[in-house]
């Protein structure tokens, strides 16, 4: 399936609900600033094609300073830029585990794969919730 497809169904249906979920930033990376912590979304493409993952992670409000020593600010931290053991991949049980592909290669309409990642934004609202 086209890339450009499920691009304009997320677009149409996920972004949307992250919109109504207080999320800014532009696909693929979102953050919502709250008082205490920023909330990360980041949606990344299968590089062979085909599918994506949602990856999750929270950082202080100021931002985050990488291992190396780079400071991120908080209106520029995705949560690519968080250590891997404070994000989370939707689907997954336990961290560094690889969690749920939304694919879109095997005829699923990209409508319907776009409304399976909204469904999973629960999951994320609860894990976030958690924090």
């Amino acid at each position: 399936m086209n890339r450009k497809l499920i691009d304009a169904a997320l677009r149409e249906r996920f972004i949307p609900a992250l919109r109504s979920r207080a999320f800014k930033g532009s696909f693929p990376h979102f953050r919502r600033a709250l008082t205490d912590r920023i909330d990360l979304l980041t949606v990344q493409f299968d590089k062979w094609g085909g599918g994506f993952v949602i990856e999750i992670g929270r950082c202080p409000p100021n931002g985050v300073r990488t291992a190396w020593g780079k400071e991120i600010a908080p209106e520029k931290v995705t949560a690519h830029d968080l250590d891997p053991s404070a994000r989370h991949r939707i689907g997954s049980s336990a961290p560094g585990e690889e969690g749920k592909w939304f694919r879109y290669d095997g005829g699923t309409s990209p409508v319907a794969v776009a409304e399976a990642a909204v469904s999973a934004l629960k999951e994320a609202d609860d894990w976030w919730g958690a924090g």
